[in-house]
């Protein structure tokens, strides 16, 4: 399969590139700027793109089986995501392209039949956190509302950090995943693997999915 993957360079996109790599695939690592070019592994292809360029995007699109978006904007420029997120969506729709955004936990609803969201419940999520959570809302939001792409929403646990990849997690589509002590995590390494699973699979067509140990 041929991928393309935006955000190629950050913590998750990285990933996703790697377990790409290993298992095969044709994989185009997609980055705004030359300068980060050399973090990428040898065997990938490589192109840059300014991913708020929906015209450059549709180009770089041309002859890929799947896109994968793992873009992520700096702190104070959270909300930046929503416009970058519809860019990625106008253009993999002009490419009839599959599309997975990377996203974010705050659309999940809490367990234990919890009316609150990740985002809604006012205890859950350190106020460092809330704009990126309210900016990771609006772009599902932006996701379930599109009826043009052919897209797949992924969602994290609520704890995502670099770790092992230890090949086995759990499933959900819009329900917190917890362990039997409460906790809700998945590390990077095996969020991405859940990820080029769904790009093998296509199980969640304009559907969004969660993982979780």
């Amino acid at each position: 399969m041929k991928l393309i993957v935006f955000g190629a360079t950050g913590d998750v996109g990285s990933r996703v590139v790697t377990e790409a790599l290993s298992r095969g695939h044709d994989v185009t690592a997609a980055v705004r700027n030359e300068a980060r070019l050399d973090k990428l592994p040898k065997d990938v292809k490589l192109v840059v793109a300014d991913v708020a360029d929906t015209a450059a995007l549709t180009a770089v699109m041309a002859g890929q089986d799947l896109a994968i978006s793992a873009v992520r904007t700096p702190a104070g420029r959270e909300g930046e995501i929503v416009a970058l997120t519809q860019s990625i969506l106008d253009a993999a729709s002009q490419s009839d392209l599959r599309v997975i955004i990377v996203g974010g936990a705050a659309r999940l609803y809490l367990p234990d039949g919890s009316p609150h969201t990740v985002l809604s419940d006012p205890s859950f999520l350190p106020e460092s956190i809330v704009p990126t959570a309210r900016a990771s809302m609006a772009q599902w939001e932006l996701c379930a509302s599109d009826a043009s792409a052919n897209w797949t929403y992924a969602s994290p646990s609520a704890m995502l950090r670099p770790g092992m990849r230890k090949g086995a997690f759990r499933t959900g589509t819009d329900n917190l995943i917890v362990d039997d002590d409460g906790k809700s995590e998945i590390s990077m390494e095996d969020f991405a693997m859940a990820i080029v699973d769904e790009a093998q699979s296509a199980k969640f067509p304009r559907a969004a999915f969660t993982v979780g140990y």
